[in-house]
């Protein structure tokens, strides 16, 4: 195996330095809580076969930088060369070389280079794998502007014109790779990801914070950020026909409330609540901390995802971790990801959601705190093998230059 670009046989053996970009929770929680966890698998399931060296920008949070410095074997590099993306995009893509970013790899001794939503240019002397979470902007394009459709789709092919090995977490991601841009001829990995919550996250009583918040032992819990094609929509009007056939039901929802392409949608969300007579069924908590999330779906009596799409879902792979019953919007990922254990309903049917909903409410035993379930050891183990497995393929097929 070749260690980069500096042509030093080492052995297979030695672990790879993989650089990753810091991903701000607070612009994608989804993509922060996927490199954390994966970092914390790939320490507990394939000790030494893979450094995470993090890049983070001068301006990142220094608490979420805090806590993935904390997980073993972890490294972490702070350089102003990460914190202008579109600086460095351009300069990829005009001169072929993000040169900022690329200097502080060398210099810290990379081996291989994780590109999610950021291209390093197509002379990016190290071998590199592109993770492509979703075609979201071919599957719902009236959700971006064309400027913000055209240098998505941009993206994703100067990284399959580079050569870069493609990641993909579904197959029903793969599909929409092969209808939009054909397999590439650099080779396409699927790469399951399941979740491991952090023990530490989990030591905090999930009733006091249950307490904390004000909130009724039986709630539903929905942990998306408040994007439209989250579709929180379909649950508000779920629960205004319940509330018309005076069934009780509470959902609890968390996450970020500000959606960069339409600034405004949640305040206007918020008012359909509040005109609705809602404000007591839809508890919306805004951002809270993890250990916090946790503790809500350990307790709730079901998850609910309403999304109109998804790559893979990091809350429902949460809540398969804890065994949480789960009512999903009834699309393609969902039915591959949850395996034949959920409820589910078309992403505009409020009226079969409200029936879910009663039915779980009426069939719900006792509140408890869910625990981590026996069949979680199998899944986390099975991706970070197939993660190495990639890096380890990745590194091996490309010569020294």
């Amino acid at each position: 195996m070749w260690r980069g670009s500096r042509g030093r046989r080492v052995a297979e053996r030695a672990p790879l330095r993989v650089a990753f970009v810091n991903i701000p929770r607070r612009l994608w929680a989804g993509g922060h809580s996927y490199q954390r966890n994966l970092f914390a698998v790939l320490d507990r399931h394939q000790p030494g076969a893979i450094v995470p060296v993090l890049f983070a920008g001068m301006n990142d949070a220094a608490d979420e930088i805090a806590t993935l410095a904390s997980i073993p074997n972890v490294e972490v590099v702070r350089s102003v060369a990460f914190d202008h993306a579109g600086r460095g995009l351009l300069s990829a893509l005009a001169l072929g070389l993000d040169r900022p970013a690329v200097a502080e790899f060398r210099a810290h001794r990379i081996d291989l280079v994780f590109e999610s939503a950021r291209f390093f240019g197509w002379r990016l002397p190290l071998p590199a794998i592109a993770w492509f979470p979703d075609f979201q902007h071919k599957r719902l394009p009236h959700l971006f502007s064309r400027a913000s459709r055209l240098r998505r789709d941009l993206g994703f092919r100067v990284q399959i014109a580079s050569g870069r090995r493609i990641m993909l977490s579904s197959v029903s991601a793969l599909q929409d790779l092969r209808q939009f841009y054909a397999d590439p001829a650099n080779g396409v990995s699927v790469v399951r990801f399941a979740t491991e919550p952090p023990l530490a996250l989990l030591a905090t009583n999930p009733f006091d914070v249950v307490a904390q918040y004000d909130l009724p032992a039986r709630h539903f819990y929905l942990p998306n950020q408040f994007w439209r094609h989250k579709n929180h929509r379909t649950v508000i009007e779920a629960l205004a026909i319940l509330k018309q056939r005076d069934f009780h039901a509470i959902v609890v929802a968390s996450g970020a409330t500000q959606d960069p392409r339409e600034p405004g949608f949640f305040e206007a969300a918020m008012k359909q609540v509040q005109a609705r007579g809602l404000d007591k069924s839809f508890r919306h908590l805004g951002m809270i901390p993890l250990e916090h999330v946790y503790a809500l779906l350990r307790t709730s009596i079901g998850l609910i995802n309403p999304s109109e799409f998804e790559g893979w879902s990091t809350t429902v792979e949460e809540a398969k971790s804890f065994g949480v019953p789960m009512i999903l919007s009834d699309i393609d990922v969902h039915r591959e990801q949850a395996d034949g254990i959920a409820r589910y309903f078309g992403t505009n049917d409020s009226e079969a959601l409200a029936r879910h909903m009663s039915d779980v409410l009426a069939s719900a035993g006792p509140v408890i705190a869910r625990n981590l379930q026996a069949s979680l050891e199998e899944r986390v183990r099975a991706f970070a093998t197939d993660f190495v497995q990639l890096a380890q393929e990745t590194v091996r097929s490309v010569q020294p230059r």
